[in-house]
């Protein structure tokens, strides 16, 4: 089967196009179109010491997602080797290895990695005022990044439900050493929870549903007013 390999950036100049076709056999997982990539004497030695986020066809996957005839494979590199600051909010399923390789980066000796997922009940489901909250997270980020001097932050946040087990908010940092990666995350995640105008409601197996309370949210609100706490 043939699947195209979208490149951007360093590796888009390396191949000299931006777009190349892979034949692979049957059951080919993302990991199998790399490691046929990583023989392609422009792009092996770059694909080996560069992390990059993979998506197929337009969403995130990871190394053991499967590929089919005409998908496309896209490879991210690291926005400016890694420096940056990344927010995403909607509902498709989230990934660690995608965010992880976002906030890597050659200057970087720590990478922390924060998980929130759905527990004890059968599904959570979020809801969010996403024009408000992508912008106050991006801010959350910057700000740590300045406070803790971090290579880059990225989070990401899924709307809608979300299974028993799965990720519902991941936040990844990268700093020179583990005391300030480690403290960035852990702001982070606690701004994040208590300053995103996102609701949660959790919903048991037997269709039970209610919705959390949690802070106030900042400035000023009428009595009663709650933002929910999250994961």
């Amino acid at each position: 089967m043939i699947v195209r390999v979208r490149l951007f950036a360093v590796l888009r100049e390396r191949a000299g196009s931006e777009e190349v076709e892979l034949e692979l056999g049957e059951g080919a997982t993302v990991a199998d179109a790399l490691a046929s990539l990583e023989e392609t004497p422009s792009l092996g030695e770059l694909l080996e010491r560069m992390p990059v986020a993979m998506a197929v066809n337009r969403e995130y996957a990871d190394s053991s997602t499967e590929l089919g005839p005409g998908d496309e494979l896209a490879l991210i590199p690291p926005v400016s080797g890694g420096a940056g600051i990344h927010v995403r909010i909607g509902p498709e399923p989230l990934s660690l290895e995608a965010l992880a390789a976002r906030v890597a980066s050659p200057a970087a000796g720590a990478v922390v990695v924060f998980l929130g997922v759905t527990r004890e009940v059968s599904r959570l489901d979020y809801e969010a005022y996403r024009e408000m909250a992508g912008p106050r997270i991006e801010a959350i980020l910057r700000e740590g990044v300045e406070r803790h001097g971090l290579e880059a932050a990225a989070a990401e946040h899924r709307t809608g439900s979300v299974p028993l087990g799965e990720a519902s908010v991941i936040v990844a940092v990268s700093a020179g050493h583990r005391e300030e990666a480690f403290a960035g995350a852990r702001e982070a995640i606690d701004r994040i929870k208590a300053e995103a105008p996102i609701w949660k409601r959790e919903v048991e197996s037997d269709g039970t549903a209610r919705w959390i309370e949690g802070a106030d949210p900042p400035g000023r609100v009428e009595e009663g007013a709650r933002w929910t706490s999250r994961s």
